[in-house]
């Protein structure tokens, strides 16, 4: 991991412009961090996906179609307390289900684990720290049933569009036939609602994007000055893309000891840190044909910010 996360933050501050991906957010205090984030009353992605899966779990079960024991394979659990809302009202509809949470954080599914052995003491946990498609080809080595994929909290829209059909193509070769992929989006909708969300007022979502730097101080001997960094961020309805940026607020060099390299910061040059794409409900469905998959269903929550949309492998 160290090596990769070294290669990449080399290529990353190489490029012109700069940029750091996203998927170094993750380690253990990125992780807390993201859970104030989702705290936050600004950052209704939470809460609407929250209501989808408490209030439509039953109907979600029903269009799943699957007869007897099946896994729920969650790929990236956070907190799990949406995914616990899902399996709640699954156990209630008396459906007979294994929950596999993955994730990369081995804190997060440590406190998972507690939390959901506590709150549905009739559930089957069988979780997984590590790669998701090392685990998910396990699993299905080791279980002859149907597997329902969750793909939760619009994470998919950190990809551009043809990375994210990518990522989604890269989820099916680890499916079987029949498999079903449930994938959260944030949906396009009024631009003051999403700016609110990715530009709060706390100052939540700048120490999110910093983590990023001292992740690297930390595992990559770097020596960024933390202070001598601002956060910005803009949201362009037209193409739905919200993208987020570190800003160097002076002319500086930094070494990082990894990979043996000053790089050098002009002042206001940008990082590029991560894209939130939003999407509608066509380009949802043409998302999921484009990876392979077919799609069954919408479930959007009332107000129509966020949906679920559920997909099956052919």
């Amino acid at each position: 991991m160290t090596e990769t996360f070294a290669k990449d933050v080399d290529e990353g501050l190489s490029a012109s412009p700069k940029r750091l991906s996203a998927q170094y957010f993750y380690d253990d205090n990125g992780s807390r961090i993201f859970q104030q984030i989702m705290a936050m009353p600004e950052y209704y992605l939470t809460d609407c996906e929250r209501e989808i899966l408490q209030t439509r779990s039953r109907e979600i079960l029903a269009a799943l179609g699957f007869s007897g024991h099946f896994n729920v394979i969650e790929l990236g659990t956070g907190d799990g307390s949406k995914t616990r809302e899902l399996l709640s009202g699954f156990i209630d509809a008396g459906a007979d289900v294994t929950y596999v949470p993955i994730d990369i954080s081995a804190a997060a599914i440590e406190a998972l684990t507690g939390q959901m052995a506590s709150e549905l003491p009739g559930l089957t946990i069988n979780p997984q720290v590590g790669d998701y498609f090392e685990i998910m080809d396990k699993v299905e080595a080791q279980e002859d049933c149907p597997n329902l994929v969750l793909f939760l909290g619009a994470n998919i829209g950190n990809y551009a569009e043809t990375d994210a059909i990518e990522l989604l193509q890269h989820v099916g070769d680890h499916m079987r036939s029949g498999d079903r992929l449930l994938v959260g989006f944030d949906l396009q909708k009024n631009p003051a609602v999403i700016h609110r969300a990715y530009d709060d007022p706390h100052g939540i979502t700048r120490q999110f994007n910093l983590n990023l730097l001292a992740r690297i101080n930390k595992e990559l001997a770097g020596e960024f000055k933390l202070d001598q960094f601002g956060f910005f961020c803009c949201y362009e309805p037209s193409s739905g893309e919200v993208t987020s940026y570190l800003v160097s607020q002076c002319d500086q060099e930094v070494y990082i000891g990894a990979i043996d390299r000053t790089i050098s910061f002009g002042r206001d040059e940008l990082i590029f840190t991560e894209l939130s794409q939003k999407h509608t409900l066509t380009q949802i469905e043409q998302l999921g044909r484009a990876a392979g998959f077919e799609f069954f269903a919408h479930f959007p929550d009332r107000k129509k910010y966020f949906s679920d949309s559920l997909f099956r492998k052919p």
